[in-house]
């Protein structure tokens, strides 16, 4: 499992293609130096709950992966996860949509491409 270090103190661990995920979308919002919030389910030993942060572009964020091979990116997970960052909620991390492998693209793609 791999983790989301915000703010240089907190980690937040996630799996892997998650984060992949996570690092595609947060990147174009920050590179448009636009703040949001992010939110997830917990895992029952945290909680069982919600989470939710403020991501900014003067918050350091480290996206560490426990694997050594980048995950493949699903597109239409990716474009949802997109979707949802644009909205007033802000980006909430929802379960993989789509068929795993049916739709995958190269890590470096970014979502319409």
């Amino acid at each position: 499992m791999g983790k989301l270090v915000y703010a240089g103190t907190t980690e937040i661990g996630f799996e892997d293609r998650v984060l992949a995920h996570l690092q595609i979308v947060v990147g174009l919002k920050l590179r448009r130096k636009e703040g949001f919030f992010m939110s997830w389910r917990d895992e029952q030993g945290v909680g069982d709950g919600r989470s939710a942060i403020w991501v900014d572009p003067s918050i350091p964020l480290l996206f560490r992966y426990s694997g050594g091979r980048q995950p493949s990116i699903n597109k239409a997970w990716l474009e949802a996860l997109t979707l949802s960052s644009n909205s007033a909620q802000g980006l909430q991390l929802t379960e993989e949509i789509g068929a795993i492998g049916a739709d995958e693209v190269n890590a470096d793609s970014a979502p319409g491409r």
